[in-house]
């Protein structure tokens, strides 16, 4: 029966024309390869090789057997290459999703870092708007969530990135636009604007808003920054974005932003499963965020 131990036999064969080379490279006796050869012959009743010649030379069927060696053992090699990367944590596929709609700005240096040391792993990028991203992440259909809600959940570590503020944004026209410092009171009568997620997901709401008994008058749903900031300047509504993000279209003047009360701060983190932890291409990942400063 032809087997991959065979292939490589004649491959090697072929190089060196030899029994007693083959033999060297293959860590066994001249005989050995000997003995090979007549059973694959005997298998298949026909001669492979021209065992008189010097060096060897191969009968036609063995240069049909050596050509299937030549395109057969590469993709072997490449395959065990594969599985060994993959054993190690070298390769694989690692989907990521942010709670965080503005990151890809400060995220995408890092990633283009990552794909160049990692070129073997298959980089997948899930939408943030998902009601339970956490349960995501436990469930195997995420391997790392950009949050900053890091829950007790025993399943999960989370790595700090950094902190930032939560500022309001309004139009420069706004009436709140006077005031220096914003009171939970004032957004009673407003009209909120923010990303697709659970209220109680939203900075403003769970760290400013309800603490203080308040509720916006109205919610209003928008998936892109671009369009938040163009319903805001034209007085749509306020909204409230970090300060990284605010501060760009407010050098444009396009908004101005305000404190939050005694300021409105949150911690941004990267959580990962623990048991993928230390997976190679999880740990490089959480390896070079620790570059990262606040944008």
């Amino acid at each position: 029966m032809l087997e991959i131990r065979h292939l490589q036999m004649l491959s090697i064969l072929a190089r060196h024309g030899s029994l007693v080379m083959t033999a060297d490279e293959l860590n066994l006796t001249a005989s050995a390869i000997s003995h090979q050869l007549k059973e694959l012959e005997s298998y298949y009743d026909i001669t492979l090789v021209n065992r008189r010649t010097r060096p060897i030379s191969f009968t036609p069927a063995g240069r049909s057997v050596l050509q299937l060696a030549d395109n057969i053992l590469p993709q072997v090699a490449r395959t065990k290459a594969d599985i060994k990367r993959l054993a190690h944590g070298q390769a694989g596929r690692f989907r990521l999703a942010s709670e965080c709609h503005s990151c890809f700005d400060w995220l995408m240096p890092i990633l283009n870092v990552y794909r160049k040391e990692y070129s073997d792993v298959e980089l997948d990028f899930t939408p943030g708007f998902e009601p339970e991203p956490h349960q995501m992440l436990l469930d195997g259909d995420i391997d790392l969530l950009i949050t900053a809600s890091n829950l007790p959940i025993d399943a999960i570590y989370y790595q700090p990135l950094f902190t930032y503020e939560s500022r309001l944004v309004v139009s420069p026209t706004h009436r709140l636009a006077s005031q220096s410092v914003i009171n939970a009171s004032d957004l009673a009568d407003e009209t909120l604007i923010a990303y697709p997620v659970e209220q109680t997901r939203l900075d403003v709401i769970a760290k400013f808003l309800e603490p203080n008994g308040i509720c916006p008058k109205h919610i209003r749903i928008t998936e892109l920054t671009a369009m938040l900031i163009q319903l805001v300047a034209s007085e749509r509504g306020v909204s409230a974005l970090p300060d990284w993000v605010a501060s760009e279209y407010e050098k444009k003047g396009w908004v101005v932003t305000r404190t939050l009360g005694q300021g409105v701060y949150c911690q941004l983190y990267a959580g990962v499963r623990k048991s993928s932890r230390d997976v190679a291409y999880v740990a490089g990942f959480l390896e070079l965020l620790k570059a990262i400063k606040k944008p």
